[in-house]
């Protein structure tokens, strides 16, 4: 029997035959368990973020709850300010030379941790911690406060992954929320009134025709930053990793050639995205493979499904570092032609920060680790968010590299 549930054991298991049976039999199939229409195809999803009748009005269930307005609910000139206002501080020359030297010293101290032991497992001990740590001093708050991001990190990602609404789950996702505010609010304040030189002080000044952040708004920008940033990134990295382990030859050609390693991610965003679907709402009835969404409906965009799509992409299992139809040049941006980042208006706006991230890390990684081979099979978990949760490696220790 084909299986098209997407809460189904199966695909909780491994999703990819479901993708498929959506693709080519049920492109529309609407869910009774979360009332909702999931589509699967690219051409679908790819028109759900680039067609204005697609709002993202769903986040105010979704995501407002314990994020407070961000800029994803966001619009014309509100959003168009909004995002004039966040994104040189993540391009450019404020990435390279204010947060470049933050990551290396990141990865050097999370990689010194096991660099001689020849085996690790590298969710565990770097790729959960290595991008929450980057954004926290990123934001210039205290080392000695990492342990409490990463609570609140992982709390207010099972809120938002939380898709049986287990009561449980919601209920901590809710006190993360009010813990991080008591934290955050003060901190603002203080940046308000004598800003420094970190993240959180150029949000807090900011300034694009008169328009400012609020209290608020840097609060609620910093929460998102802490999930959109710390979980992709985490399972953006670990993906990537496990994929370039899997596929020895393409390995072969990152190690040899480091610029491939912002094609080795792009083609992991594809191929494997760490976050596996989007919800979008429309305004109006829209017509899509399969028949019509009607105005008002949740719509699960599945961009595993879409990435994987052999009405895009040739071969679309196969990882490929060099892959001809994805367009590596564009892949960081609205224009890109894979759906791991979004398009269109709500592309996301840490794009380049994510991919800095990762050429940082995996460049560490690649420098220290030599003939790394799996000790165990790591099992990918997760639906809306998708990476192993471990993945314990066997390798021969490189020389030290100091890039502190």
């Amino acid at each position: 029997m084909t299986v098209t549930d997407i809460l189904s054991p199966e695909c909780l298991a491994d999703p990819a035959g479901v993708w498929e049976a959506l693709r080519e039999t049920e492109p529309l199939a609407f869910h009774e368990g979360m009332n909702a229409y999931v589509i699967s195809r690219y051409a679908d999803v790819e028109r759900a973020f680039k067609d204005p009748v697609f709002t993202s009005d769903n986040y105010s269930w979704q995501l407002e709850p314990v994020h407070g307005r961000t800029i994803l609910q966001m619009d014309g000139r509100e959003h168009a300010i909004h995002r004039r206002l966040v994104t040189p501080a993540f391009r450019g020359d404020q990435l390279t030379s204010r947060f470049v030297p933050v990551m290396r010293r990141n990865a050097t101290e999370l990689l010194d941790a096991f660099r001689h032991d020849g085996e690790v497992d590298l969710v565990d001990a770097f790729t959960t911690r290595y991008p929450i740590n980057v954004i926290v001093d990123m934001l210039g708050l205290p080392k000695s406060d990492h342990g409490l991001f990463h609570g609140w990190y992982t709390a207010l990602m099972g809120f938002l992954a939380n898709l049986t609404q287990d009561p449980e789950v919601a209920a901590a996702g809710l006190r993360a929320r009010d813990e991080l505010a008591d934290y955050l609010l003060p901190r603002i304040a203080a940046r308000v009134a004598d800003p420094g030189d970190d993240l959180m002080s150029v949000l807090c000044t900011a300034e694009i025709d008169g328009n400012r952040m609020t209290a608020a708004q840097v609060k609620a920008f910093v929460s998102l930053l802490l999930l959109a940033g710390g979980e992709t990134t985490d399972k953006a990295l670990a993906n990537m990793m496990l994929n370039l382990i899997r596929n020895p030859d393409q390995m072969a050609k990152v190690r040899a050639d480091r610029t491939l390693i912002g094609h080795a991610l792009a083609e992991t965003l594809r191929h494997s995205p760490p976050v596996q679907l989007i919800m979008r709402q429309p305004s109006a009835d829209v017509e899509l493979s399969g028949g019509t969404v009607p105005a008002g409906s949740t719509v699960i965009c599945l961009i595993a499904a879409a990435n994987r799509d052999p009405r895009h992409y040739t071969d679309p299992d196969r990882f490929d570092v060099t892959r001809p139809d994805l367009d590596f040049a564009k892949a960081y941006t609205a224009a890109a032609n894979h759906t791991g980042f979004a398009l269109g208006r709500h592309f996301c706006v840490g794009a380049m920060l994510a991919r800095t991230e990762v050429e940082v890390a995996a460049n560490t990684l690649l420098d220290a680790m030599h003939d790394i081979e799996l000790s165990d099979p790591p099992v990918p978990q997760g639906l809306f968010t998708r990476a192993p949760t471990s993945m314990r490696l066997r390798f021969r220790p490189g020389k030290a590299v100091d890039v502190r």
